[in-house]
């Protein structure tokens, strides 16, 4: 009886870890964690950084996903609004399950931004490629 309690404990934490971590699909409305990043350069998917780039766990929503990003209408001190669209171009060692990390050109917003909870709509599910291997169809 007791293996048999144990067997079903490990299959539900298996399940709850496999849902947070798996691939999202078309129209998917999810819970994520926000947080804010301000490094210039190349992302992941060979595109340069600029307004509208998330970083992503890419087995969750691979590179070339476009997300609604709904819920973070109320970061006081940003001038910017940052409930809105956003292209998943970038990958971060630390940006494991349903995190997304928002790229700012300024670092001092993207500390102020911290830590957030959003919602995300997936758009459009990217096939995890770089840019320079996307056709426009």
């Amino acid at each position: 009886m007791r293996r048999g309690a144990e067997l079903l404990i490990t299959a539900l934490l298996l399940s709850v870890a496999t849902e947070s971590t798996a691939q999202l699909r078309r129209n998917s409305v999810v819970r994520v964690e926000a947080t804010a990043y301000c490094i210039d350069g190349e992302t992941a998917s060979g595109a340069q950084t600029r307004k509208g780039i998330v970083a992503a766990d890419p087995d969750v929503m691979p590179l070339g996903s476009r997300i609604r990003v709904d819920g973070l209408d109320d970061v006081e001190g940003l001038d910017r609004a940052l409930s809105r669209t956003y292209d998943v171009e970038d990958t971060g060692r630390l940006i494991k399950g349903r995190i997304i990390d928002i790229f700012m050109h300024s670092c001092d917003d993207a500390k102020e931004f911290g830590r957030r909870t959003a919602m995300v709509r997936v758009l459009k599910v990217g096939e995890n490629d770089r840019v320079d291997q996307r056709t426009n169809n």
